[in-house]
C-alpha cells in the first residue's frame, strides 16, 4: 500500500498513532515503539509486494530483512574500524555496500522494469545509511544503539518519500523527555501540517491533475507544451509538498520533529534561493556532504587556481548525481546537468552584478530576478517530467495486432506521461472478452512498480474497419 495514498492508509496509521499519543501524554519515552510501529507499517507498505529474483518470487519483506541486516554490519564495522584507526579502506567499503542495492534497483528499473526488483522507499532509505556512514567517518557519530538506528532508517512516517532527516537530529528528539506541554504543542503542529497536507495533496493537486495536466498532456503543440509546463510543476509542488506536510504531521506525534521539506519555492528570487526552499532536505543532503567536500577538498588540495572553480565543479558532480539519483534515465541526467548549469551561471551573474549596487538594489531587478527563476525552474521540470519524449521524433511507437474478427485492426499507443520511469510501445496479450462469442482483444502490461512519483497510464486506440466489437 502507497503510503498516505487514501482513507484506509489514515485509518491505518491511527494503530500505531494512538499508543503514540497515551506515551506522549505520560511523558515516557517512545524510540521502543516507534521501531515497533515502524516494523509494522512495513509490512503495511511492502508486506504483499512480491519480487523476482532470478529463479524464483521472493517476498519483499525478505530483501528488506537482508538490505538491513547488511547495512547493519556494514556501520558496525565501520565504527569498529574507525574507534581504532583512521583509514579510507574501510569507509570506501562501508559506501560501496551501501551504494550498490541502490544502483542495482535503479538499473533494474530501466532495464528489467517488468521484474519489479527492489522495494518502496529505498532511494530515501539510501540517505539516511550514507548519513550514518558519513557521521562515523567524521566521528560525529561514535556509538551505535540497533534500536535507534533501525528506528532512524524505518521510521515509517518519512521512509518512502521522505523528508530525509539526519541521524544526529533524529537521535536528539528520541532521546530528549517530552513533557505534556511540549506533547501538545507537537499534536497540535502535527494536526495543522495533515489538514495543509490533505488541502494540498487531495484537493489542489488533484484539481490540477484532473482539470489541467491530464488535458494538457495529450498536446504535441509548443501551447501544449507549455501549458503542461505550468500545470506540471504546479502539480508537482502541491503533491509532494502535501506529501511532505503530511508525513511531518505524523512524525511531531511520535515526538519527531522533521525539519519542513518547502518553503514558498516559487517566490524564490534566485536559482540558489530557490534550492534553500525546494525539497530543503535533499538540496541541504547534497550541500553538506557532497558539495561542502568537494570544495574543501579542492580547496585544501589547490586543484584550480580559482576558488570559483572548485565551486562550479561541485555544483556539477552534485546535480548531476541528484538527476542519477531520480533514476537512470535521460532526462534525469539532463535534469541534474540542466540546474548545475543554472547555478553556475547565478554565481557569473553574481559577480558581474557585485559592482553595480544600485542596480541589484532596484526592485526591478528583485521581480526580474523571481520571473527568471519561476520559469527556469518550469522549464526545469518539463525537462524532470520526460514529457519532452512524448513530442514530435520521440514520440511513443505504434503497437498492431489484427483480432479474430475479420477486418479489424486495433492499432495502439500507449504513453506514460510526466514522473515515470518508463515510456513504452504496448504490449499486446490477447484476452476473451466474451468467451462464449470467441471474441478476442487485446490488454496492455500495467506500469511496473517502484514508479516514482505514480502516474496514469494513457492510451489512444483506433478501431479500422468494423467497429461492432465490445469495448469492455
Amino acid at each position: 500500500m502507497l503510503p498516505y495514498s487514501g482513507l484506509t492508509y489514515f485509518v491505518l496509521i491511527l494503530v500505531p498513532a494512538i499508543p503514540a499519543v497515551y506515551l506522549g501524554l505520560r511523558g515516557r519515552r517512545v524510540v521502543p515503539w516507534i521501531l515497533l510501529a515502524s516494523v509494522g507499517m512495513l509490512v503495511v507498505h511492502v508486506g504483499n509486494q512480491p519480487t523476482d529474483l532470478p529463479g524464483a518470487p521472493v517476498n519483499v519483506l525478505w530483501i528488506v530483512a537482508g538490505y538491513l541486516l547488511l547495512q547493519w554490519a556494514a556501520a558496525r564495522g565501520l565504527l569498529h574500524v574507525r574507534s581504532r584507526r583512521a583509514t579510507p579502506f574501510g569507509f570506501a567499503l562501508a559506501l560501496f555496500v551501501a551504494l550498490v542495492p541502490l544502483v542495482i534497483v535503479k538499473f533494474m528499473a530501466v532495464h528489467d522494469p517488468a521484474r519489479g526488483f527492489g522495494f518502496l522507499g529505498i532511494s530515501y532509505l539510501s540517505f539516511r545509511v550514507f548519513d550514518v556512514l558519513l557521521g562515523i567517518n567524521d566521528r560525529l557519530i561514535t556509538v551505535l544503539s540497533p534500536a535507534t538506528y533501525f528506528s532512524y532508517l524505518l521510521f515509517f512516517p518519512t521512509a518512502s518519500a521522505g523528508p530525509i532527516d539526519r541521524y544526529r537530529r533524529f537521535l536528539g528528539d528520541v532521546s530528549a523527555p517530552r513533557s505534556r506541554p511540549e506533547f501538545l504543542k507537537d499534536l497540535d503542529e502535527g494536526v495543522a501540517l495533515l489538514f495543509r497536507g490533505l488541502l494540498y495533496k487531495f484537493i489542489l493537486a488533484a484539481v490540477i491533475e484532473t482539470r489541467w495536466l491530464e488535458p494538457a498532456s495529450g498536446g504535441r503543440t509548443l501551447a501544449s507544451i507549455i501549458s503542461y509546463t505550468y500545470a506540471y510543476s504546479g502539480f508537482l509542488f502541491f503533491d509532494f509538498a502535501g506529501y511532505s506536510a503530511l508525513a511531518i504531521g505524523v512524525a511531531r506525534v511520535f515526538g519527531v520533529r522533521v525539519p519542513p521539506n518547502f518553503d514558498r519555492p516559487f517566490l524564490a528570487g534566485n536559482i540558489v534561493e530557490f534550492w534553500n526552499r525546494w525539497h530543503i532536505s535533499l538540496s541541504a543532503w547534497f550541500r553538506d556532504h557532497i558539495y561542502m567536500r568537494i570544495v574543501l577538498v579542492a580547496t585544501k588540495k589547490k586543484w584550480f587556481q580559482s576558488r570559483y572553480t572548485a565551486s562550479y565543479l561541485a555544483f556539477a558532480v552534485s546535480f548531476v548525481l541528484m538527476g542519477l539519483w531520480h533514476g537512470f534515465r535521460i532526462y534525469f541526467l539532463l535534469y541534474g546537468a540542466y540546474h548545475a548549469t543554472l547555478l553556475i551561471g547565478h554565481s557569473l551573474v553574481n559577480r558581474w552584478a557585485r559592482g553595480r549596487p544600485a542596480l541589484v538594489g532596484s526592485g526591478g531587478w528583485r521581480l526580474l530576478g523571481k520571473l527568471v527563476t519561476f520559469n527556469a525552474v518550469c522549464f526545469g521540470f518539463l525537462i524532470f517530467s520526460g514529457h519532452l519524449g512524448n513530442i514530435g521524433f520521440l514520440a511513443p511507437s505504434v503497437a498492431q495486432e489484427k483480432t479474430d474478427l475479420p477486418g479489424i485492426v486495433a492499432e495502439t499507443g500507449a504513453w506514460l506521461p510526466a514522473g515515470t520511469v518508463q515510456r513504452a510501445p504496448a504490449i499486446m496479450a490477447e484476452v476473451d472478452l466474451v468467451p462464449e462469442s470467441g471474441a478476442r482483444g487485446f490488454s496492455v502490461e500495467p506500469v511496473p512498480p517502484l514508479v516514482p512519483p505514480p502516474r496514469p497510464l494513457y492510451f489512444e486506440v483506433t478501431l479500422i474497419g468494423d467497429t461492432s466489437c465490445s469495448d469492455r
